[in-house]
């Protein structure tokens, strides 16, 4: 990793004193002032560790330098380690010096098959086999900045150990977008394997708080009681026709002639058939693969797509209607359609009465603007611990100053952009959470 200039480190020093000294921080809660020294002090390491995760990333699975570097820095943070759960990930165990409940925080750790466009001395020039095509890899959603953050709440609560009552669980986890699939020994993704690892079973977790930055005025906190962030399920139609001469297609079935009629009517399932009064819902085809040559018309058609939805009843009622629409349009046209749909990550559900519980030390984390989120149609696999303990799930602004999230490059997005000086607001309300949570202090 490029070292940091003498500029940068000297303007990252003013913003962490700014960060300490800001008005309004040091308000009624658990040691405030002190958690404010401790986070200043350490983010010339959140920096460092964030810029050296997103100059090396690893796409899903494959976190296998990351997943060293930070069992090393736990290790010396002296909290005991376990690797290797899900294959790349990492738990750390931080037993606070009198007993308690026990509070999980987590961080996921993988990068995305996207090449980086943003202009950084530490950009990502990482490239890769993806899908049979040469790819970048880039930190395109931001994990590099949830892992190093709770890194840093780990260094601010391995230094408060003497005041924990209780345990603190730190989940740095592999694969949230999807990668190494069923493995040996049943092994899931991601926060499944996780689960399946026994992240919250040793110690027994009570509650888990989940992060993650998003376009937004910088240090902003959002976050939504109930249904938060939709259900994802993938799709995949492959229409089968017959294969003829492009000049004759009255010879055979044209697969992509009947695959575009399907693209066109599976819109009409969220506009015309389901009532997204009572919820919303999406459905996208975002490949299409057929064909290799001008003159040919192709067997068949693969495309492939998502599925989002915020109700069970609508989600089991849009796979029927997706399955129903793709078969019967094909076989209008004498062709026929194979429809698979993979269930993937649930709703993400914020326990109301925790985040009710938890809303003081949210809105104590930061002097930027604190508000209540919309539903967010993104998804994500923080749902299945919430699925075993309660949860909360939050967002951080990570915009450069004045510019609007609108303005900004989204979440995957070559040009997705992290405003470091965001990330104390990240670090803080990681550990004011486990702190307050262990107290029971928050109201």
């Amino acid at each position: 990793m490029p070292p940091i200039s003498l500029r940068a480190a000297a303007a990252v020093t003013v913003s962490l004193v700014a960060f300490a000294a800001r008005p309004g921080l040091a308000q009624k809660g658990a040691g405030t002032d002190d958690i404010d020294r401790r986070v200043a002090a350490v983010m010339p390491k959140v920096i460092e560790w964030r810029r050296d995760i997103h100059q090396h990333p690893e796409l899903s699975g494959e976190e296998v330098r990351t997943g060293k570097l930070v069992a090393d820095q736990l290790r010396a943070m002296g909290i005991e380690v376990r690797e290797h759960v899900s294959r790349t990930g990492v738990v750390g165990v931080l037993r606070g010096a009198k007993p308690g409940p026990v509070v999980a925080l987590r961080a996921d750790m993988d990068a995305l098959p996207v090449t980086e466009e943003v202009d950084l001395p530490f950009k990502s020039t990482v490239r890769t086999r993806y899908n049979g095509q040469d790819v970048g890899v880039m930190h395109a959603c931001g994990h590099d900045a949830h892992t190093s953050m709770l890194l840093g709440a780990a260094s601010v609560l391995a230094g408060m150990r003497d005041q924990l009552a209780g345990t603190v669980v730190f989940l740095f986890q592999p694969a949230e977008e999807g990668g190494f699939g069923i493995g040996a020994g049943h092994e899931r993704n991601g926060a499944g394997g996780m689960i399946d690892g026994g992240a919250l079973d040793n110690p027994k977790v009570d509650a888990v708080f989940g992060i993650h930055v998003w376009p937004d005025e910088p240090g902003a906190l959002s976050y939504k009681p109930g249904g938060a962030m939709a259900a994802a399920d993938g799709l995949t139609i492959t229409v089968h026709g017959r294969q003829t001469h492009g000049a004759q297609p009255w010879r055979g079935v044209d697969p992509i002639v009947v695959a575009s009629e399907i693209v066109g009517a599976l819109q009409s399932i969220t506009a015309r058939q389901t009532d997204i009064t009572a919820a919303p819902a999406v459905v996208t085809v975002a490949t299409i693969h057929g064909g290799v040559r001008g003159n040919i018309i192709p067997d068949s058609v693969v495309m492939t797509g998502t599925i989002r939805t915020f109700d069970a009843a609508m989600r089991k009622d849009v796979h029927m209607r997706i399955k129903r629409t793709a078969e019967m349009i094909a076989q209008a046209s004498g062709a026929t359609a194979t429809v698979e749909i993979g269930v993937g990550s649930d709703v993400v559900y914020n326990d109301p009465a925790l985040t009710r519980r938890m809303a003081a030390t949210i809105r104590r984390a930061t002097t930027a603007t604190v508000r209540d989120n919309a539903v967010w149609m993104p998804s994500e696999d923080f749902s299945l611990y919430q699925q075993k303990v309660p949860g909360v799930f939050y967002f951080l602004g990570v915009n450069k100053a004045g510019v609007k999230a609108e303005d900004a490059a989204a979440n995957h997005s070559t040009k997705f952009f992290v405003n470091e000086d965001a990330l104390p607001t990240g670090v803080k309300t990681y550990a004011t959470l486990a702190i307050d949570y262990l107290k029971g202090a928050a109201k």
